[in-house]
């Protein structure tokens, strides 16, 4: 019997040098939205690896969508929807090792762009929230600190070669990284007096 880890083929895992335009993109996007959804969002944040300068990443803007609660998600998410955008059925949950599976701190509603419009995923998230400040710390920190932002860099060039054809196996590989981030963000966070930014599209 093989101990050897398999993963079922996917789509390839294309990893770009930093593109310029992403910050465009995202721009472009959180004006659309925030004309689709109105008074209801408290803040869009990109977020994710094309919202850090100078490292690699798969060509897909991450959005996240702060809102007061989730309690009346399909209310926010219907003008989202109405637009084409593709809503996951019932809510989804981050992971973090050190909080329980469906646990409230994880909880979120995800959404995909339109059939035929450039790659998006769209996180939407309670304000307050774990996940919600978790997604802001870790962009902010590698921002602010190269050397994590190259070393984070060097270990998704080396997961896409290990598993150039699996987004699961390139996920298993950098999922355990995501928790020593944290637990070095959170002390540059003490450390810097780092708290959130007020919302920005750009």
């Amino acid at each position: 019997m093989s101990n050897v880890l398999t993963f079922e083929p996917s789509r390839p895992v294309v990893l770009l040098p930093y593109q310029a335009e992403w910050a465009d993109e995202f721009t472009a996007t959180a004006r659309r939205l925030q004309a689709l959804v109105g008074a209801a969002l408290l803040r869009v944040d990109h977020i994710g690896s094309t919202a850090v300068p100078g490292l690699v990443a798969k060509d897909v803007i991450d959005v996240q969508l702060t809102v007061v609660d989730l309690e009346h998600v399909l209310e926010l998410t219907q003008p989202l929807t109405q637009a084409g955008f593709r809503l996951r059925a019932d809510f989804d949950y981050d992971v973090f090792h050190d909080l329980p599976v469906h646990s409230p701190e994880l909880r979120k509603c995800y959404l995909r762009e339109p059939v035929g419009e450039r790659r998006l995923h769209l996180h939407v998230r309670e304000a307050g929230r774990f996940n919600t400040r978790y997604a802001l710390l870790f962009r902010d920190y590698l921002r602010a600190n190269s050397a994590a932002c190259q070393e984070y860099g060097l270990l998704k060039r080396r997961a896409a070669a290990i598993f150039p054809n699996s987004i699961a196996g390139y996920l298993y590989l950098k999922e355990p990284v995501f928790h020593l981030l944290y637990q070095a963000a959170a002390l540059w966070a003490d450390q810097v007096g780092w708290q959130l930014e007020e919302p920005s599209t750009s």
